[in-house]
């Protein structure tokens, strides 16, 4: 069995025969994803593909000679080589069984049979947003895409990008610097960077996020990789954002893919004028949902992942056993913070469906004074868990 050094977050195990048995697979020449769930569909695991004979793997609509390279078992020495790259790089494989793969990626057409991982492999059971666009970003765009990601990344959502210049960049350095969550897809292998001048950021995110890729470990960046990788971004994510980008780029692709794998697209409308403007724009003109704030995107998830950010947030406040009554039910033995406290009243008092006047909350709350009320309130606005309107209403955000 194989076990992640302490440095990781959590503990992952997986067997190391099997984990060499679907390293030696995806290793053959001329399988993919679909050539995987084939044989899948006929065998139960890839060890059981490796023990067929080589007529019972054609059987499965696999080319006569790609059979007979599975057969002869020739790939298990690159499997090898790719299990030793695993450890030097205190990485993991997650393969498209394992209970950790993320639930949406395994619904698309073409799921990736294994992701080469490193980092938090915890957030792959998260609410994740796709942030994509140009690499060639105006300072608009990069804004945008600051404000929205650190934005959402307050909120609890993991922000998923693919590490490219530009848009991809902006997205994963606002999320991190807002202390929040974020997720980098490569094009090539995980123990490789590109682009070069995201080395630092590569090492940051493995730290604190997680970085995936489903291609081997030492796979080179070629060009043909990245509309493939795309289809992992929107695919994992609820939702795809689009801040910049020509009418026929890199993230036109990922929001045509999100359509196609029924997951919502968000787009950021930009100058008219402005050829980078071209897709986001279009892309609202066909019924993509415009986006100003955060809170666009939210409201747009579904009520399972609303539900989930709404226990993340909870969990960050330390507001566990907050009741929306206004009853506190408590840990026996727990040490709850005066401004947890105040969170709690404030929460219970501020109700969904409608705004609260700032004078109102004061006046309810007489035992605690004007200045730590605006205090919580501030820190409840940080976190996602309220929203201000014009003229100081306050509306709890779910």
């Amino acid at each position: 069995m194989r076990v992640l050094s302490a440095s990781a977050t959590i503990l992952y195990v997986i067997p190391a025969e099997e984990e060499l048995h679907w390293l030696a697979l995806i290793m053959v020449p001329g399988v993919g994803p679909r050539t995987v769930a084939q044989l899948l569909s006929r065998f139960k695991s890839p060890v059981e593909v490796f023990r067929a004979a080589a007529d019972e793997i054609e059987d499965c609509g696999v080319s006569g000679s790609t059979a007979r390279t599975i057969a002869s078992g020739c790939t298990f020495e690159d499997a090898v080589g790719q299990q030793e790259k695993l450890r030097a790089e205190d990485a993991v494989l997650i393969t498209l069984r394992d209970s950790i793969y993320p639930a949406r990626l395994r619904e698309i057409y073409d799921p990736p049979p294994v992701l080469f991982a490193r980092g938090r492999t915890e957030l792959l059971a998260t609410v994740m947003i796709g942030v994509v666009g140009t690499r060639r970003p105006t300072t608009y765009g990069i804004a945008a895409t600051t404000r929205l990601s650190s934005d959402l990344a307050s909120a609890q959502i993991t922000i998923v990008s693919g590490m490219a210049r530009g848009i991809d960049t902006a997205a994963h350095k606002a999320a991190l610097e807002a202390t929040g969550n974020t997720v980098a897809v490569f094009g090539c292998g995980i123990d490789l960077v590109y682009p070069a001048e995201n080395r630092r950021l590569a090492a940051t995110i493995a730290e604190k996020g997680l970085v995936l890729s489903e291609l081997p470990m030492s796979t080179p960046p070629y060009p043909q990789n990245f509309p493939v990788r795309n289809r992992i971004v929107s695919g994992m994510s609820a939702g795809i954002l689009v801040v910049e980008g020509a009418q026929y780029s890199g993230s036109g692709i990922t929001a045509r893919l999100a359509m196609d794998q029924q997951r919502e697209v968000f787009a950021v409308p930009g100058n008219i004028t402005s050829k980078m403007s071209w897709g986001p724009n279009l892309l609202i003109k066909q019924g993509a949902k415009l986006v100003q704030e955060w809170n666009d995107v939210v409201v747009e998830l579904q009520p399972e992942d609303r539900k989930k950010l709404v226990a993340a947030t909870q969990r960050q406040l330390g507001l566990e056993s907050f009741e929306p009554s206004g009853a506190s039910q408590g840990v026996p033995g727990e040490t709850v913070s005066p401004q947890a406290k105040l969170a709690r009243e404030l929460l219970g008092k501020i109700p969904v469906d409608a705004p609260v006047h700032l004078d109102a909350l004061m006046e309810s709350l007489l035992h605690v004074s004007p200045s730590e009320v605006i205090a919580a309130l501030f820190e409840l606005e940080l976190e996602g868990a309220v929203r201000q309107l014009p003229g100081k209403n306050f509306v709890k955000v779910w």
